[in-house]
């Protein structure tokens, strides 16, 4: 197994004009209809790109692409799980081992523009419309403790939550990337803006200014396990101060390969980092990963 140390940071300024960049481009990306399929050969050994979010049941990882929801085999070579090859754009795999959707249908295969949201119940070989077919695109999706979900709706650059998945209420809104629900505080929720990253301690109804790290994602996989990852691949663990100073941010190292597509925390010991040549795991609170697939080099984010 390789082991990877860290390298150099970016600056701040840089940092903050990548995330802007990435904002704008995650706003203006056409609809899968009108894109190429971003992997290549059969379903098994296809090579990914356009990486949107990541999950884990057990030790099986599964990766939520531009062209479905693919798994590596024992060889490391990421293979189609179940038959769509659906553009899911926000992703994630509930505590009960639910995963849950958003995105754009395959080519070709009728339906609305937009999935709102969808769930699966047998790890992504099935899914179903769950609610708001034809009307939302999350980019970003959570659950809190109880399982409330939350969602970034990118068109109207607002966050929707539910609490059974059906119904919804609009909250605030605000120009953000990605998301994350405290797994103790049901109502604390983090956004990463361009001005670093913006709290919320009611819920998601209001959001105090970002500050602090200017990061592209993060993920709060337990209670002590909240991390964060910077435009250019600098991986930094938080301490929410449960306060107006917000989150402290301590910089653990640099993923590998470059600028980052996804991030998902399992524990305070699993990361999961995709990055522009693959997706990198860490067993040790991100201070070394092993890359578990490669990635061919594409648009990064969302």
């Amino acid at each position: 197994m390789t082991k990877y140390s860290p390298g150099p940071a970016a600056t701040a300024a840089v940092t903050a004009l990548t995330l802007a960049l990435t904002l704008t481009a995650c706003s203006q990306e056409p609809p899968a209809d009108d894109s190429p399929s971003s992997a290549t050969g059969s379903a098994t050994g296809t090579t990914l790109s356009h990486i949107h979010g990541l999950g884990a049941r057990g030790d099986t990882l599964y990766i939520a692409t531009h062209d479905g929801v693919h798994t590596p085999d024992a060889a490391g070579r990421p293979t189609l799980v179940g038959d769509r090859r659906d553009d899911f754009m926000g992703f994630t795999v509930t505590a009960n081992g639910t995963f849950l959707a958003s995105g754009h249908p395959a080519p070709g295969s009728g339906g609305p523009a937009d999935l709102g949201l969808v769930e699966s119940t047998d790890s992504g070989r099935t899914w179903r419309e769950r609610s708001l077919g034809g009307e939302v695109d999350f980019h970003s999706l959570d659950t809190a403790s109880d399982a409330t979900v939350y969602g970034y709706d990118s068109a109207d650059a607002r966050l929707r939550v539910s609490a059974d998945g059906v119904a919804w209420e609009e909250r605030a809104a605000l120009r953000a990337l990605d998301i994350a629900v405290s797994p103790a505080a049901k109502d604390t929720v983090l956004a990463t803006t361009e001005t670093g990253v913006a709290r919320s301690a009611d819920g998601g109804r209001t959001f105090a200014p970002g500050k602090g790290e200017v990061l592209s994602y993060v993920s709060w996989g337990a209670p002590d396990a909240l991390f964060g990852v910077d435009p250019s691949g600098v991986l930094f663990r938080g301490t929410d101060t449960g306060t107006a100073a917000g989150v402290r941010w301590a910089r653990v190292s640099t993923v590998p390969g470059g600028a980052p597509q996804a991030l998902t925390v399992v524990d305070a010991r699993r990361v999961l980092v995709a990055t522009q040549d693959g997706v990198y795991e860490s067993r040790d609170g991100g201070r070394t990963f092993e890359r578990r697939v490669a990635v061919a080099s594409g648009k990064e984010g969302h």
